[in-house]
């Protein structure tokens, strides 16, 4: 008699699938070097930090504007931490980075329109699409986002104030059981096999919107600290 494993939690499966799009975000696979990769590597010019971290900057906001609008829908709702906007962050960080004026001083790239938009229109139609979107900014921010702040802060000594805010998380506690904790809401949500998958795909294509992004910042990039 054979016995059946047990089913796999929608989180886990959610990690799986998204695995080898996280892993070519993080190595930075472009046949030249790109942002992430510099900054790893302790060779980004501060400018090109500045640049994609004002990008990075449109994404949320339209994605914690897209939150905040529905944080009354029964399922969203639970995924509206407070503490979780990254906005006063990049604040600070830009007000150092590019200036006081720095909100009339950048414009999104052609690519970081592109996901300003999906992330937009999923705010609109689909509560369980933005999650997949929160999904993938968040957590990883609170993963390998935080080799990026280690990384500024060892490269432009920043020290964990403005110029890296936007990675530091007070107020939510111990990051790994945050995380866990949120697993358990994506387990827990009452979406059926069929919406699982649709939000799975949306977890992919996030992750093919914030390359495009880095590729298009990779283009211009001194290369050089």
């Amino acid at each position: 008699m054979s016995i059946e494993a047990p089913p796999e939690n929608f989180s886990a499966r959610i990690r799986k699938a998204s695995w080898a799009k996280h892993q070519g975000v993080a190595d930075d696979t472009p046949a030249e070097r790109g942002i992430l990769g510099a900054l790893l590597d302790g060779e980004l010019h501060l400018d090109d930090y500045a640049a994609w971290h004002a990008q990075q900057y449109f994404v949320y906001e339209a994605l914690d504007s897209a939150v905040e609008a529905l944080a009354g829908d029964p399922v969203l709702g639970r995924f509206a931490v407070p503490g979780l906007s990254r906005l006063p962050g990049f604040d600070a960080d830009l007000r150092l980075l590019v200036g006081a004026d720095w909100r009339s001083a950048v414009t999104p790239l052609p690519a970081t329109q592109s996901y300003v938009d999906r992330v937009r229109a999923v705010g609109r139609t689909w509560p369980a699409g933005l999650v997949a979107h929160q999904y993938t900014r968040y957590l990883g921010d609170m993963s390998g986002g935080q080799a990026f702040r280690a990384a500024a802060n060892d490269l432009y000594g920043f020290a964990d104030g403005p110029g890296v805010r936007f990675y530091v998380f007070d107020g939510l506690g111990d990051l790994t059981e945050w995380k866990a904790g949120y697993r358990r809401l994506l387990d827990e949500a009452p979406w059926g096999p069929d919406e699982q998958e649709r939000v799975i795909d949306e977890v992919l294509a996030a992750y093919d919107f914030n390359g495009a992004v880095l590729t298009e910042l990779a283009a211009t990039m001194r290369r050089s600290v």
